[in-house]
């Protein structure tokens, strides 16, 4: 993994010396983009940023699982989880 990390502080810091915008300015912002992802997704609305990436809600049916410890069946209920695909222009920075 990554020795290295970004903190919301740090990243909204770096945002704003990179755009020249305020520090508040830049939190307003990146807290309007999750509210809406969240909103989105929660909805079952897909988010595409084209090159950058790709969120979407998936389903996963209900399932009978085992206990580990007791080998006992136990039904497992359906739920949503969360997709995160990153597009090629993320790859390629990731790459280096």
């Amino acid at each position: 993994m990554a020795d290295k990390s970004l903190n919301r502080t740090e990243f909204v810091a770096a945002v704003a010396a990179e755009s020249g915008q305020s520090q508040a300015d830049v939190s307003r912002v990146v807290d309007a983009i999750f509210s809406v992802l969240a909103t989105s997704v929660g909805e079952g609305t897909k988010v595409s940023i084209p090159g950058w990436l790709a969120v979407e809600r998936t389903s996963r049916a209900a399932r009978t699982g085992r206990n580990p410890q007791t080998g006992e069946s136990i039904n497992i209920a359906a739920s949503n989880g969360v997709k995160v695909t990153a597009g090629s222009k993320l790859k390629a920075a990731a790459k280096g």
